[in-house]
């Protein structure tokens, strides 16, 4: 870790620092130069800029010399562009960042040290895929450890957070910490002071930075965290549902097996938060009936997601609940204030359909309102936009108000419609688990293409009815008359469910 990295005397340390918009590459940059400055190195640097905030890559190309220049003697000369297999040092605000940075060839396993935030923040190509668009980390991992000579990776926006301070700092704190460069941590100190921003705040970033890279292993990808460490995270969150979220996990960890107790109890604490634990332990009902049916951890692990994810639906009430919570607020102030006196404002931009606005009523009220509305809009409802100044007043208690209506959730017309049709998926997987595993995992799929608002939702709703009743059962038929096996079936469900996907992207 004190070893620097060796180089000509002619030769300038190129550091490579990839981000996305808003990720503070820019300062970084300006840190680091600034801290060369301070250090009397020659050093330079340029930048490709995104095209937008959270959305577009940023890259940026340092060349420092690494030795004082004698007076009179000539400018070296720096590089505008980076060299593939010829950088010293790449930095990643997130880890996909540092997937593109390996992609391109930049690392060599010969001198790069490659240090990343195992973060992610996603892509508009990740989330824009009505599936499961998300790329494995674990490629990205593997692909760290076989192409960098030495590899610093942790959660920078999590230890920023902690300390309520920015990722680029702690990520500046962890390169100061490695020496691999020909500069001391108090010149970067000094960088940061000269920048004038945020100076505290960012310091104690560094500071972070600096402590968890100079703690024993944090040089390499860092484990997932211990569940037990997670889960009294988890309860401290819920508060006043903590206890019940406590004793919940106990009785999951008492009769699953331990390979499941992790995501039972992250699926246990969102059902909890969303509802209460009544919702959280019906549905833990629903995963006892199907590991009586003999499914083993990979199918039960499986459900246990799909079913979490579908039982906690985003209606109007959780839209609204999200919103109106204290720790959104304070993230958006982390980001996008320096001077924590200053004011913030916030407007929220909805627009809910009719469906989703009568949605949240009884059943027995919204039930005439929607088939009034089915007749004169049959091909989709309209909309009602709004624009809601949630740090006011009145505005935050207009969203404050709809997030305290959970309590009608279970017998609203939204829940009603909702598990309709979670019942007739859970049917069709328990008919299916005590047959076919391969075929039970693909029905099970069916629910990750049920996602969005409104007139998109209800079509993939209308699509998943559609493949349980027009093509699963004939085909199910089908295979049993033919006592063959279920491959066919198996085969002609992921197609379908594939097209379904694919035409919504």
């Amino acid at each position: 870790m004190n070893q620097m990295t060796e180089v000509s005397a002619n030769r300038p340390l190129s550091i490579l620092i990839g981000a996305l918009g808003g990720q503070g590459g820019g300062v970084l940059t300006e840190w680091i130069i600034a801290a060369a400055t301070h250090a009397g190195l020659a050093a330079q640097s340029t930048s490709i800029p995104g095209v937008a905030q959270r959305t577009g890559a940023t890259t940026y190309y340092l060349e420092i010399f690494p030795e004082r220049l004698p007076e009179g003697a000539p400018e070296p000369v720096f590089s505008l562009y980076p060299v593939p297999g010829d950088v010293d040092v790449i930095i990643a605000g997130e880890l996909l960042e540092a997937g593109r940075m390996l992609e391109m060839d930049y690392a060599s396993p010969e001198r790069t040290t490659l240090i990343t935030s195992t973060h992610r923040l996603y892509s508009i190509g990740e989330k824009s895929v009505a599936g499961n668009g998300i790329y494995p980390r674990e490629r990205i991992e593997r692909a760290a450890h076989a192409l960098a000579h030495s590899l610093v990776a942790f959660d920078a926006l999590a230890a920023a957070r902690a300390v309520g301070s920015e990722a680029n700092a702690v990520l500046l704190g962890a390169l100061a910490a490695l020496n691999v460069l020909p500069l001391t941590p108090a010149d970067f100190e000094a960088a940061i002071r000269a920048g004038g921003v945020a100076v505290e705040r960012n310091l104690t970033g560094f500071a972070a930075g600096l402590k968890v890279v100079t703690a024993a292993g944090a040089r390499d990808v860092q484990p997932e965290r211990a569940w037990n460490e997670l889960k009294a995270e988890r309860a401290r969150a819920l508060r006043s549902r903590g206890a019940a979220f406590l004793k919940l996990c106990a009785q999951a960890e008492a009769e699953f097996a331990a390979s499941l107790h992790r995501t039972l109890g992250e699926a246990i604490a969102r059902l909890t938060d969303y509802q209460d634990e009544r919702y959280a332990a019906d549905f833990l009902a629903r995963v006892r009936q199907l590991v009586a049916l003999g499914a083993g951890p990979k199918l039960t692990e499986l459900f246990v997601r799909r079913l979490a994810v579908w039982m906690t639906y985003e209606d109007a009430i959780r839209v609204a609940e999200l919103k109106t919570r204290r720790a959104r607020l304070a993230r958006i102030r982390q980001e996008h204030l320096s001077d924590d006196k200053a004011v913030l404002s916030v407007t929220d931009y909805l627009k809910p359909d009719l469906d989703e606005i009568y949605g949240i009523l009884p059943a027995v009220i919204a039930a005439p309102l929607a088939r009034r509305a089915e007749r004169r809009w049959p091909q989709g409802r309209p909309t009602l936009a709004q624009h809601v100044r949630t740090t006011t007043v009145t505005g935050f208690l207009r969203l404050w108000l709809l997030g305290r209506l959970r309590f009608l959730r279970p017998a609203s017309l939204r829940y009603q419609r909702e598990f309709a049709l979670l019942e007739r998926w859970q049917q069709a997987v328990f008919e299916v688990a005590i047959t076919d595993e391969s075929l039970a995992c693909e029905v099970i799929e069916l629910a990750a293409v049920i996602k969005g608002y409104g007139h998109v939702r209800r079509r993939l709703s209308a699509a998943v009815a559609r493949l349980l009743d027009e093509t699963l059962a004939p085909a199910l038929a089908r295979d049993r008359a033919a006592g063959q096996g279920y491959a066919a079936t198996t085969e002609l469900l992921r197609q379908e469910r594939q097209a379904i996907l694919s035409s919504e992207n």
